[in-house]
């Protein structure tokens, strides 16, 4: 009995997991060398591993925002600099373990270029976006458990409320655009 209820669990935990609906635009995010991006040294990591985790986690955030965009809409971001809070020091401890020391003067920062469509395929927004976030201080604290790249992804989160969703709002308000109007 209790390994029948085990595989029906499991086969109803699937169904729901390959069933849920898809919400939001489509994305797609390319990575422009991040090799020589600003800032995406490891502290205690190595370089590579690090680095595919600041992606990942990146990809994450304009992931929550695709999901935010209405459905038919597609996303084309690159990614061209990253510059996160704070600084590797190795001389903020005794032991010469290097750490990420978050500061104000250290402020998260990025570009990157990014084209929005709408479900007919005409442009909503595009071009290059450089932003920096000089007040990721006042909004957070850094003491406690703070989730990683969390003043990143607040910043995002900031630019996607004050400056995408404003031109989203604003185009969806436009009539849409016949191919071939009738004379």
């Amino acid at each position: 009995m209790k390994k029948f209820l085990i595989a029906t669990i499991a086969l109803v935990w699937s169904a729901a997991a390959f069933s849920t609906p898809t919400v939001g635009a489509e994305l797609e995010v390319n990575w422009q060398e991040p090799e020589k991006f600003t800032d995406i040294r490891a502290a205690n990591d190595s370089r590579s591993r690090f680095q595919a985790r600041v992606m990942r986690n990146f990809e994450k955030f304009f992931q929550e925002i695709a999901n935010e965009l209405p459905e038919g809409y597609s996303w084309q971001v690159t990614i061209t600099d990253v510059d996160l809070a704070g600084e590797v020091d190795f001389f903020a401890t005794s032991t010469g373990q290097p750490i990420r020391v978050i500061k104000e003067i250290h402020s998260p920062a990025i570009r990157f270029n990014h084209l929005l469509r709408d479900q007919y395929g005409e442009e909503v927004v595009g071009g290059e976006e450089r932003f920096r976030d000089m007040g990721f201080m006042s909004r957070m604290s850094p003491r406690g458990n703070t989730p990683e790249f969390e003043f990143e992804r607040v910043m995002l989160q900031d630019w996607f409320k004050k400056q995408l969703q404003p031109k989203i709002t604003a185009h969806a308000s436009l009539p849409p655009k016949v191919s071939n109007p009738e004379r």
